[in-house]
């Protein structure tokens, strides 16, 4: 999801105021070449996306994944040797938090029905930023003045604390932040498993003596779906302006009708003032209340609609963002709380 600062400050003063085909001979070669590459790569894609389902308890006929008995609460790896700490409740509930990039990228409840989703095409090797989970924006959302997303997606956090159900990450400032934003900081991103949901807390502060400085956040929420078809997204749209990413060269204010969501063409909106949605998946029967408690105003969705390679039939990106720019002072905080809640339909 990309936002340019001009596609923000039309946004607020709204609160204020030639595809071709090549088609080679039947009988060339070269296109028999062509035809058995592509029929290679979507067999790996095919491949790569049923691991990717089995994975998240979807594989062929399985409602929810069972809950292990010996899945066990701590500091893990994954295949590629990423670090991550598995959190396990006492009711089966489980979630799992990477620090690479400090991102949740698993949370089930304790029947074992995954919500967060990860890319089946997602480097998990520390290559680059994990395509899925809770991933980190900050202090920059979308394009601007440093890389895209900013940098807390594609660091090392550290555990300043954990136990069973609970973790508290911190990023602070290094050599590779400060060549991009020579900015005081300290971030920690707590998560809390509780037996009927999940709770995550971003707190900012400016760690600086004088001086001020200005940041976005979002997480950039990847959540699993049955399938599309069988996803609607409530909450307050109705009525509400939102900007459709995908009309014209910048975008288009558009006002949406709908009192709920569905996804039948690719999506990236952005929704200002609209923090409570709630996914209703009539696949699973089960329903996922998004509540942005503190901090998180505005919503995206996201979704690459019809790209099989990055599984867009099994995932949406509902995003928990603060568009407007914050300014922090010195000795000032900032705090995002997120709470995800699933219930049945």
């Amino acid at each position: 999801m990309k936002l340019s600062l001009l596609s923000i400050a039309a946004l607020s003063s709204l609160s204020m105021s030639s595809a071709f085909v090549v088609r080679p001979s039947l009988f060339s070669s070269s296109s028999t070449t062509t035809a058995l590459s592509m029929a290679s790569k979507r067999a790996v894609q095919r491949e790569k996306r049923t691991k990717w389902m089995e994975s998240r308890g979807m594989g062929a006929g399985a409602g929810v994944a069972e809950p292990s008995a010996s899945a066990a609460a701590g500091m893990m790896k994954n295949e590629e040797g990423l670090d991550f700490v598995r959190l396990v409740s006492p009711s089966g509930a489980s979630a799992e938090v990477y620090l690479y990039g400090g991102v949740v990228t698993s949370y089930k409840d304790a029947e074992g029905t995954e919500f967060i989703a990860v890319r089946p095409d997602a480097k998990m090797d520390g290559s680059k930023p994990i395509s899925g989970g809770l991933s980190h924006c900050w202090p920059q959302f979308g394009p601007g003045e440093i890389q895209q997303h900013g940098f807390a997606r594609n660091v090392m956090w550290d555990v300043k604390s954990s136990t069973d159900t609970t973790v508290e990450l911190e990023m602070l400032p290094s050599d590779y932040t400060k060549e991009m934003w020579d900015k005081e900081f300290a971030c920690t991103f707590s998560v809390t498993l509780e037996d009927d949901q999940l709770k995550t807390n971003m707190l900012v502060k400016n760690t600086g003596s004088e001086g001020s400085f200005d940041f976005q956040a979002a997480l950039h929420s990847y959540f699993t779906v049955s399938s599309l078809e069988k996803l609607e997204i409530a909450g307050s749209f109705q009525g509400k302006e939102f900007l459709n990413k995908l009309v014209g060269d910048g975008g288009e204010m558009q006002t949406e009708d709908r009192s709920s969501i569905t996804i039948t063409e690719e999506y990236d909106r952005v929704y200002k003032g609209v923090n409570d949605p709630v996914l209703k998946d009539a696949g699973t029967g089960k329903a996922l209340n998004i509540l942005n408690q503190a901090g998180w105003e505005d919503t995206v969705i996201w979704n690459p609609y019809g790209n099989e390679g990055m599984g867009y039939n099994e995932f949406v990106c509902v995003e928990s963002v603060k568009f407007d720019p914050v300014t922090l002072d010195a000795g000032s905080s900032w705090e995002g709380v997120l709470v995800l809640k699933p219930e049945s339909l």
